[in-house]
């Protein structure tokens, strides 16, 4: 062996031990995340953040959505240390914080610029004047709509669309033969699942959860005319299993072209557009959430997922780091060179929808901003209430709640029980627990 080859393996050597070293001794950050299509692509991106940030690893945990919240919502309450970072929605953000399970985020970095933060959203995950999530997309709910079935059946979008339209042109379009569902909802109980999505429906139609006293409203007509406007359009113009299927399993659906419309959240709206992933990607038009006729509420929803620290994180400066990497304006950057600007995660910054690429690519760009401008969380109602919030009821309590009715209503969704044994039902639990709690007096 020459001098030299022995240099070289001296060398090679001590590089190898240098790698081994680094790796050994990086900091492991477990991320908790929904299976969503961005977060997703989120995760096959993580090698450029590990790439320039070689001290720091990462174990992702990838679930179902309503298994990620009972999973973060048990580990973060009792203080268990799980997970270094977790996504969850802007309804946990301001509670958690309130109850001290999250960390401020005070260490994303003097490039972060979270002054380009849509102020609604910012708004919704700040305590304080201090931000505790960053958001990693955000959206309302509006109209997605195959264009060719429209014209086929001679129906026109209003700009303006009622919910006595929607049911029409549902049944219309609807090709039973063909296995074409009129319309795709989400039936899957949950809070965040098919109650997201009824509770919006409510509030369109002039509805609330609670009365100015906490009393729970569903022995009132507004909820049982929703609700049988739900199920029986289910019935007639729904896909076969709708009380099964939650958002990923309508996008599926709809991409496949067996939807002829769905009304779900904005953020949808890049997944059908995709020609690689959807087949009907040419022919979808988007119109604002519905309303019932004769009232002004379209029950826009405004949510967002974000990724914040549970206050039991031992790697709060490492988990931070990561945040404001995923969160940034230079990820949506590292998106669109990649996937396209079509593809970026939506409805977080001010700068993106100001971004003539962006516009010229998404053309849904215009009205999911249209949609989360229409959201007002703070009057998510007609009538009076006592809470803020859209599709969810922003107190600690409407998470089990709100879970408990959405499974008495996917029951009606899949001819288990009927409208007023649902809504019988729902009371009685709503006016025991909301009691129970202190809130009725």
């Amino acid at each position: 062996m020459t001098l030299k080859t022995i240099l070289l393996s001296a060398c090679s050597a001590l590089m190898l031990a240098g790698v081994s070293a680094t790796v050994a001794s990086a900091e492991t950050l477990t991320i908790a995340t929904v299976n969503n299509g961005d977060m997703v692509r989120m995760q096959s991106l993580t090698g450029e953040f590990t790439k320039a940030n070689p001290d720091i690893q990462v174990n992702w945990v990838t679930l179902e959505e309503n298994v990620l919240r009972e999973r973060v919502t048990t580990d973060i309450a009792a203080n268990g240390g799980q997970y270094d970072i977790v996504t969850i929605g802007n309804y946990e953000v301001p509670i958690w914080a309130k109850q001290k399970w999250l960390l401020a985020l005070d260490g994303l970095g003097d490039k972060y610029d979270m002054d380009d933060l849509l102020p609604a959203i910012r708004g919704g995950l700040s305590v304080d004047g201090k931000l505790y999530a960053a958001p990693f997309y955000g959206e309302s709910a509006m109209i997605m709509y195959r264009k060719d079935l429209f014209d086929k059946a001679g129906l026109k979008m209003p700009d303006s669309p009622t919910w006595e339209f929607i049911g029409d042109a549902a049944r219309k379009i609807t090709d039973k033969k063909s296995d074409l569902a009129g319309i795709c909802l989400r039936g899957k109980a949950g809070w965040g699942e098919n109650m997201a999505f009824v509770s919006a429906l409510n509030n369109s139609f002039g509805g609330r959860w609670f009365d100015e006293k906490w009393k729970p409203q569903f022995d009132q007509p507004e909820w049982k005319a929703s609700l049988k406007f739900y199920a029986d359009l289910m019935k007639d113009a729904g896909p076969a299993g709708a009380s099964s299927n939650g958002f990923n399993e309508n996008l599926t659906l709809f991409q496949q072209g067996k939807c002829g419309m769905w009304i779900d959240a904005t953020v949808a709206a890049s997944f059908v557009s995709n020609p690689k992933d959807s087949k009907v990607a040419d022919k979808v038009g988007y119109a604002i959430f519905p309303s019932k006729e004769g009232v002004s509420n379209h029950g826009n929803w405004l949510w967002s997922w974000n990724l914040a620290v549970p206050a039991s994180s031992k790697k709060a400066a490492a988990a931070q780091k990561f945040i404001s990497w995923a969160t940034s304006k230079e990820y949506t950057a590292l998106v669109a060179s990649k996937e396209g600007w079509a593809n970026v995660p939506p409805g977080t910054r001010t700068s993106l929808y100001k971004n003539a690429d962006y516009q010229k690519a998404a053309a849904f760009a215009a009205p999911t901003l249209a949609a989360m401008d229409a959201a007002d969380i703070t009057k998510p109602t007609i009538k009076p209430v006592p809470y803020t919030g859209g599709q969810f009821v922003a107190i600690p309590e409407f998470q089990a709640l709100g879970t408990t009715v959405g499974q008495l209503f996917s029951a009606v969704i899949a001819g288990q029980s009927s409208v007023d044994d649902a809504l019988a039902a729902a009371q009685a639990t709503a006016t025991r627990d909301m009691t129970r709690a202190g809130y009725i007096k």
